[in-house]
């Protein structure tokens, strides 16, 4: 299994720079992805460049670092399905910074540089690739096309997260509560719109029902109270008939 033991400790020291230049300041259309375990396996995405049939792709490749390394080049490979002629069936990258051109001073930022510049000309002339070098050579148009139909099926960037989903979650959690009320064990918390508009409908309805009763009621006591006033009425004017009566007999005598 490889690991930073793998390389000289004044090598892991150069490398842990170098990485987080690339993080703090990536180069255009490159971000490095890194294992801090092992340095000696470094990978990048890479942006298709525009203008170019690797549009709108990002492409994974990774440098692996040889012991002696920076004595001896890194071996480079895209991880990433491409159509190019200097990229083989299994992903070797055949670029002369790679191989003859090699120099010990040069930095990761160099040579990842290099690779993506790869993308935007081709050398067709030192082809791993022998179909899509001669494409290039004979036919760009096809080389295009067949460029941007493995940009298509193989290059797709990750879809981002959506976070509007966990705000319109959120919300509809918060349904029917005021300030920092929690919901009762008894009440079901909604899972859906539909669930929602049930709940609020129940609510609706049960509010409706409180108001009908409240109503009714204040009906009865409205009705109760006027029935005592009739009735204390009634027995006012039977009182007062009474007495006029007794007032009548009293005169007779």
């Amino acid at each position: 299994q490889a690991s930073n033991e793998n390389l000289p400790p004044n090598v892991i020291k150069q490398l842990a720079k170098e990485l987080k230049s690339l993080d703090e300041s990536p180069p255009d259309g490159i971000k490095v992805v890194v294992n801090d375990e092992d340095f000696s396996q470094i990978c990048a995405d890479i942006e298709g460049p525009v203008g170019t049939p690797y549009e709108n792709g990002v492409f994974r490749m990774k440098l692996a670092l040889s012991h002696d390394f920076p004595h001896s080049p890194p071996k480079g490979y895209f991880m990433t399905k491409i159509f190019h002629p200097n990229v083989a069936s299994n992903g070797e990258i055949c670029v002369n910074t790679l191989k003859k051109d090699w120099n010990p001073s040069l930095g990761l930022r160099h040579v990842l540089s290099v690779v993506r510049c790869l993308l935007i000309e081709p050398f067709p002339e030192s082809a791993l690739n022998e179909q899509a070098g001669k494409m290039l050579l004979e036919n760009y148009d096809e080389y295009a096309r067949h460029a941007r139909l493995y940009t298509g099926i193989h290059a797709k960037p990750k879809p981002k997260f959506k976070t509007g989903a966990i705000s319109e979650s959120t919300t509809a959690l918060n349904v029917g509560q005021t300030n920092n009320e929690t919901p009762s064990t008894a009440t079901a918390i909604p899972s859906s719109v539909t669930d929602i508009k049930r709940v609020t409908s129940a609510q609706d309805q049960q509010h409706m029902a409180n108001v009908v009763v409240a109503a009714t009621a204040g009906s009865a006591s409205v009705v109760t109270t006027t029935q005592k006033r009739e009735a204390g009425l009634a027995k006012v004017q039977a009182d007062k008939k009474k007495v006029d009566a007794r007032k009548k007999s009293l005169k007779r005598l």
